[in-house]
């Protein structure tokens, strides 16, 4: 059968087929775990491939795994069922701009961050800036609903998708939306394909929508003394009658591996900073910063800096992106976790992630966009070490479930994929996943579109890290 396979597959894309193990397996994994190596890779260039590959998959029953640039944290790209994986990496060369629109449109292996300097090249912008816009996909951006440090004030990919192309499971194309920002006909379909994890459709052009871009920003950054002030200082600042336009937090533990990698002269000192944005009329950023620092006084907090020009604000922000890679670079395989939280509830999260990082003796460091109640908790773990990794198994679980109890979520912005499928009912209940699987059999009944994703498997109760 598989060689029936390749050969309509070969007839369609020719040299874009691969299927021997040395060619599949680096299209095996995310950035997350595990490996699942498909049984074929397809590198689709048009809307009229897709719907002969999903064609050629229905035929043989075979499962299909769209797959952008592979950036994801929580396992939506892995081929868990192996099949093919629809490789989107190489479709990146329509892209265009309509201005006078305030749209523009895309395939979906464009590089997000190409959207951006697009935009700021007619003064307009792409809010959604998800960390690794550099290298991931729009595509992988849509399938996950990708947040990033602006959702503060400006929301969320869902938030920004007019209009989409998408291949049904069975393989005709549909449009969703449009190219109005007001649009009420029928269903919205747009923001059930958006964060479906490629489960519902495959995505092969979105419209979407620009604003202008700022004129100007200034950024400050705030010290802090102890964690719990400094969440109790994120629902300050957002009452105070300000709305940045970015405010990221970064516990002690995060600081100081930022210094050790990148010797910024950091205050090694402070418990957590937090970086805050204002952006807008450039006569304005100097009083709202005002606000803010007087707000703050009321609860304690006295130690703002404010960057002084266009450098010293890149500085801080710099400080920022190099959280990740000085994570990784401290050894060991880095666990990102993404739990959103009711503002007033963060600061209880900080407490019992200090309670977890005792009670079960790992090195968690915190950090996320504070301004949206999205937190990062990140470990790094041994992964042969077995003993180890049962206790990172046990403290996620812990975050998870407490989040839940607070009135959070599982996840703000890496999606659920592999990674969070085991927790979908403790925050959902069995009927709400019942609900949700009913909506993915209506549309994919023979389970074809990423199959193994999103939905609790049978006896998979909690997060496994080990091959087992």
């Amino acid at each position: 059968m598989k060689e029936d396979i390749r050969n309509k597959l070969q007839n369609v894309l020719e040299d874009r087929v691969f299927h021997k193990t040395e060619d599949c397996i680096s299209y095996g994994y995310d950035g997350s775990f595990g490996q699942h190596i498909p049984d074929f890779v397809v590198q689709v260039q048009s809307t009229e491939e897709v719907q002969s590959v999903v064609r050629i998959a229905n035929e043989f029953n075979m499962p299909i795994t769209p797959r952008g640039a592979s950036t994801s944290l929580s396992g939506g790209p892995l081929p868990v069922e192996k099949g093919i994986i629809m490789d989107f990496s190489q479709w990146d060369h329509y892209l265009e701009i309509f201005p006078e629109d305030l749209l523009i449109k895309a395939s979906p292996g464009v590089i997000t961050g190409d959207i951006h300097k697009l935009a700021d090249e007619h003064n307009l912008m792409y809010a959604p800036d998800p960390s690794s816009s550099s290298i991931c996909t729009i595509g992988g951006n849509l399938a996950e609903n990708a947040g990033g440090p602006r959702g503060v004030k400006y929301g969320v990919t869902k938030d920004y998708v007019l209009g989409l192309e998408v291949v049904t499971a069975q393989g005709e194309v549909i449009q969703t939306g449009g190219n109005t920002v007001k649009n009420v006909t029928g269903y919205d379909l747009t923001k059930l394909i958006v964060g479906s994890e490629g489960t519902l459709g495959v995505i092969t052009e979105a419209t979407l929508r620009l604003i202008p871009k700022p004129l100007a920003t200034k950024t400050a950054m705030i010290l802090f003394d102890d964690l719990y002030t400094a969440g109790k200082s994120i629902s300050t600042i957002l009452t105070s009658g300000v709305r940045p336009s970015k405010m990221e937090i970064l516990d002690n533990n995060a600081l100081n591996r930022v210094e050790d990698y990148a010797k910024l002269d950091l205050p090694r000192e402070a418990s957590a900073i937090l970086l805050v944005e204002v952006d807008g009329d450039p006569t304005i950023l100097d009083k709202e910063l005002q606000t803010i620092k007087e707000a703050l006084l009321q609860i304690g907090v006295d130690k703002v800096d404010i960057a002084e020009n266009k450098e010293d604000e890149d500085k801080l922000w710099q400080v920022r992106k190099l959280v990740s890679p000085a994570i990784v670079e401290s050894g060991y395989t880095k666990i990102s976790e993404d739990v959103t939280l009711p503002l007033s509830k963060i600061p209880d999260m900080f407490k019992k992630i200090d309670e977890i990082k005792q009670k079960h003796d790992l090195n968690i460091v915190v950090f996320g966009h504070a301004g949206d109640g999205n937190l990062h908790p990140t470990l790094n773990t041994n992964m042969r070490d077995q003993n180890e990794v049962e206790r990172v198994e046990d403290a996620v679980e812990e975050i998870f479930s407490y989040a839940v109890q607070l009135g959070g979520t599982l996840s703000g912005e890496h999606g659920i994929g592999t990674m969070k499928r085991a927790f979908m009912t403790k925050e959902l209940g069995e009927s709400g996943v019942q609900f949700q699987k009913a909506i993915k059999t209506a549309l994919d009944p023979n389970n074809l579109l990423n199959p193994g994703k999103i939905f609790p498997i049978a006896g998979e109760e909690r997060l496994v890290l080990r091959n087992e």
